[in-house]
Formats: structure tokens, sequence, C-alpha cells
């Protein structure tokens, strides 16, 4: 096996051959050409349903879309940006814009003032298109000086952009396709990042379309599929989900898009996925909710048993001798009395559950398999074009990320920081060459995440570099295990372990506000607020139990010895998480510095 230093190098250098003309549109050509009466999208009735548009329909409106972004006088090598939330028009206009050379900068819907206003002067955009006239006048405040016209989707920006491309000929618009080629700029994604001013990583088309044909080999079962139905709910400026929908496109399967997750049951309901892009938050707040409608009693007791024969089910999958036969009767019988309600949640047609953005806690993991679901995990970073590992449909290795996909290789440093190399990795940062320079050692990306490989080479990602916590004690600490463990309270809904240069492990732990009625109720307590929730003797008796079990995880040093609960939501509006839901360490141990000091004063709660 190579080696780099002392580390094992896993994976294979690229393979795959695509042609130089090849790009994300050539996806959308050749399926419409192919298939061109099969759905490729459902798009929402406005009263109730789904209704199906054709690959031929779909490249009808993206040609119209392409002409109509030629009109506006946009060139070669020209930007858009688009700040909105997902919706059929936001991939029209990425189609459209990628297929005539123009390149696209996301802006993320809950981005700031000072964000926006940094990415279109960093970027330089000729074009904005918003959804809602709120965005519009908040990009038409907080423009830089390369923005000429602000478009509202709410105003009819679809209708304008394809009335300017009525007098675009056929010729013009293939003259502008021949033009391009895999190696093409195809859009700059700014990093919201969990610290320090946002980067804009540069993708190709060839970024994109290699790595769909990697993902082709693991899991030709998903995208070659008809039976595919992908409900896309997560921002489409997410790089993970931009590249799912471009896979989609690639194969057989059929995708819808939804923003409102608040009725994220009941688009599920009514469009029947086979397949879900999730963050881990949202499988714990349906495991969560499950708990909650079980109620008190006998029934919650019921629950938590069947809950641990899932759990038991699944980790015994993964032994040399499977599940023993009183496991499997069992595990049937909590499947008959309770699992199969929580898979019929998530639709007839359910079948793959795909977790990433962050660590999905084993527990789940085992929960969600257990049910009946394959889990897949996978991980990466907007600079590896979203999934660098996925964990193969054959053999699930839960707590892993599974394996690097082809046509890249990854390694560790001796520090345990994940390096990679491959037709997934970015080119650089745009107007950066010193982050582009800063962030490659001997032509391996450093992708700041820790990690470790087993011996098949599944990866499991352990926390960030800058993430690890040095106790006074000189105690090396990832917080990462701690805060998975006890994220399926149906109580918490943030934690964060903390302790740097201090004489112990502590946690700030944030009250889930959905959960908190139900949890109440289930346990003869009177309706209160999160405020008063967080002087309740019974909610931080349950906590305290949650905290001691998670700590027999980990070695005393490594246990959390004292926690203090805060009264508020981190979020992505209020700025504490990513809009890929990852937490903005610095940003809390900065704001909520008076609060992690109590921790280690009188003012908290201990756990001994």
């Amino acid at each position: 096996m190579e080696r780099y230093g002392k580390q094992p190098v896993w994976g294979t250098p690229s393979r795959i051959t695509v042609s130089t003309d090849h790009t994300v549109f050539t996806f959308l050509e050749d399926r419409a050409r192919q298939y061109p009466d099969h759905p490729v999208i459902e798009r929402r009735r406005e009263v109730g349903g789904w209704q199906s548009v054709s690959a031929s329909q779909l490249l009808t409106e993206v040609d119209e879309c392409a002409r109509g972004l030629i009109g506006l006088g946009l060139q070669h090598g020209d930007k858009i940006s688009i700040m909105s939330a997902t919706r059929p028009e936001w991939t029209i206009l990425d189609l459209a814009a990628l297929s005539i050379g123009v390149i696209v900068v996301p802006i993320y819907e809950s981005d700031s003032v000072s964000q926006i206003e940094f990415i279109t002067t960093d970027a330089e955009p000729t074009i904005v298109i918003c959804d809602t006239h709120a965005r519009t006048q908040l990009v038409e405040h907080a423009a830089g000086p390369s923005v000429k016209r602000v478009l509202s989707l709410e105003s009819g920006a679809m209708r304008t952009i394809s009335q300017a491309g009525l007098t675009v000929t056929d010729k013009e618009l293939r003259k502008r396709r021949d033009a391009l080629d895999i190696d093409c700029l195809a859009t700059v994604i700014y990093t919201s990042g969990t610290t320090g001013t946002p980067k804009g990583v540069m993708l190709t088309h060839r970024n994109f379309v290699e790595t769909v044909y990697s993902l082709r080999d693991v899991v030709p079962e998903i995208l070659l599929s008809k039976k595919t139905r992908f409900l896309l709910f997560l921002p489409l400026a997410h790089v993970f989900a931009r590249f799912v929908q471009i896979a989609i496109l690639y194969g057989r399967g059929v995708f819808a898009h939804t923003s409102d997750t608040r009725n994220l049951l009941g688009d599920i309901d009514s469009f029947q996925p086979s397949v879900l892009l999730l963050v881990p938050r949202v499988l714990e707040k349906v495991y969560n909710a499950a708990e909650a409608k079980a109620g008190k009693g006998a029934k919650r007791k019921l629950f938590r048993w069947a809950a641990k024969r899932s759990i038991r089910y699944s980790q015994a999958l993964e032994t040399k001798l499977g599940p023993s036969a009183q496991l499997r009767r069992e595990h049937a019988l909590a499947h008959r009395l309770v699992l199969n309600k929580v898979r019929k949640a998530l639709g007839p047609n359910m079948r793959h559950i795909v977790s990433g953005g962050a660590p999905l806690s084993p527990t789940l993991g085992h929960f969600y398999r257990g049910v009946g679901f394959t889990v897949l995990e996978g991980w990466g970073l907007s600079e590896t074009t979203g999934p660098l590992t996925l964990t193969p449909p054959g053999d699930v290795r839960i707590g892993t990320v599974g394996r690097v996909l082809p046509g890249n290789r990854l390694t560790l440093t001796e520090e345990g920081e994940v390096l990679v190399q491959g037709c997934a990795v970015t080119p650089g940062y745009f107007n950066d060459p010193q982050a582009t320079e800063d962030a490659f050692e001997d032509g391996w990306f450093k992708t700041g995440d820790q990690g470790q490989f087993d011996r098949k080479g599944n990866l499991t990602i352990t926390g960030r570099v800058k993430d690890l916590i040095v106790t006074a004690g000189g105690k090396n600490v990832s917080p990462a295990a701690l805060e998975e463990s006890l994220v399926t309270h149906p109580l918490v809904s943030h934690v964060v372990v903390v302790g740097d240069q201090r004489p112990y492990i502590g946690a700030l732990v944030t009250l889930d506000a959905e959960m908190l009625p139900t949890w109440l109720k289930n346990h003869d307590l009177e309706p209160m607020d999160v405020a008063r929730a967080a002087i309740e003797p019974r909610v931080i008796e349950s906590l305290t139990r949650a905290i001691k079990k998670s700590n027999k995880a980990v070695s005393r040093a490594e246990s959390i010895r004292r926690f203090r609960i805060v009264n508020t939501e981190f979020t992505v509006d209020n700025g504490y998480l990513t809009p890929s839901m990852k937490l903005k360490r610095a940003k809390v141990a900065s704001d909520f510095a008076d609060e992690i000091d109590a921790i280690y004063g009188e003012d908290s709660h201990p756990v001994e």
C-alpha cells in the first residue's frame, strides 16, 4: 500500500475518462435525448399534489432561460448570484447559466447584509436573482458596485429573463455552448465558515462531472433507477444539495423541491420519496418526536424497549454471527408494535437515508437501520464538490463516513488531519492565492477535519482540528463524541462542550422549545417556557442522568463535570449555526464567555 510518511493512502488516482466538451449541462442534454418523455422533476401544484416535468420540458425551460441571460448581456465568464430558497427556478437558473459559461455564485437565504456585501464585492456578479421582495430589497441595499440589476422571482424575474431572450437565435445559443469545456469554472461557493471571513471555493465543470461518475460507481442502485424519488429541501446554495440534483439529472430518477421544512412530513407523505438527504439534526428531531408522541408510562417504556431492540439488531448486523434468533424475534415484535410506525412516517417508498453536513450519532444511525432503512453517511466539504466519502450500501459501518469515492485519495498527517487529492478537489479559492497556498501541503488539500481509518479504509471523523480542546492538565479532548451522544435526549437542542485551558470539561446546553411542552406533559409537569424550564429540578435531573450516561464512554479527563443551561437557541438566523447546521464555536465562545466562566464557578450543575 502507498504511504504518506508513515500513514497509508486510501483510494486510487483518477481513472475517470470524459470528453473535454462534457459539462454539467451535458447531463440534461443526454437525458432529454435518451428519455425525452420521462419525468425528471415534479413541481408543486398551486392546489395540492405534484406535477411532472419531463426531461424535454425541462430542457426547453432551461434553453429559454439561457437565451434570456444572453439577452441580458451576460458573457462567457460573467457571474450571476442566486439568493433563494430551494425551488425549481433555482435549478433552471443554475443549469441555464452553467450551459452558457456564466459562473453561478450562490448566496444563502440567511446571509446577513455584511455577508451579501462581501460576496457581491469579491465575486463581482452582474445580476442577482432573489426569490422574495424582502431579499431583493436586502440585496439592493448591500450589493457591491458590480451588480447592475437585481431581479425578484415574486415580481416575475423568470418572465423578464425569458423576454430578454426573444431575439437570441438557436445558432447564438449553440455557439455559446460549444465554447464551453469541462475545465471551465462553474461556480464560486462562499463557505459560510465556522470561523473567519468567507472564502470563495472555485469548482469547475470537471469537479462536478467526474464526481457524479465517481458516485455512480458506488450507488448505481440509486442513481440509475427509475424508482428513485428525491425530495430536496436543504439549501441549494449548499454544495451537497446542489450536487445531488446534478447527480439525479444524470441518472433516471425524479426530484422535487420544498423549502418549508415545517411541512416536511406532509411533503414526504404527498411526494413519497425513496431517498432523503438529511442533516443529522432533522433525524434527531424525527426520533425525539416519535418518542414524545409515545406519551408516558407503559407506552413510553414500550417505545424505549423497541428503540433499544432496533439499535441492538443493527449493531449485531456488523458482527460475524449477526443477530441471534432471540434478538430477531424481539426485533420483529418491536417492528410490529412500534418501529413500523416510524417507517410509515417517512413514506412507503423510503429506502435510503443519506446523512451529511455534520456527524451522525451512531446511536441514531443504528436506530434508523434497525427500523429498516439503508443509512448512508457521507462526508465532504465545499472544497471537495460535496461528497468525498460514502458508506457503500452493501457494507455499511455505522459510525463511519464510509470509504473514499473512486478518483480520489485520502491519508492522514501524523497529527490525524485528513488530507485529500483527486477529481473532487477545488483548484483553489477565488481572489485569494494566499489562502489557496495555505490549504495545500505537498499537493494534498488539508481538510481541517481529524479522522481515523479502520482496516477496510472506512473513515471516522473524530472532530475539527481547530475544535480540539486542550485542558489545563494537557489532555486533548475532541468535543464531537460527547455532543453527538447527547442529541437524542428529547430536551436537548444543542450541546457545546467547553474546557480549553480549563481544569475540566464542561458544557453549555440549550433546550428544544418545540419538544419541551410534550416532555413536560409526559412527566406530569405544568407548562412552562424555556427560561423557567432551565431551573426546573426535574429538567436538570434528566439532563444530569443523560450526561452521566455519556460520560461512561470516555475517560474521566474527557468527561463533562459540570453543565449550564442557557436560555437561547442556536440557529442559522442568529448566526450561531452555518447553513449546513455546523456550530460556530468561536462565536458561541465569544458571546457566551460569561456563561462559560460560570460553569467553573458555583453557578452551574455538577454531574458527579
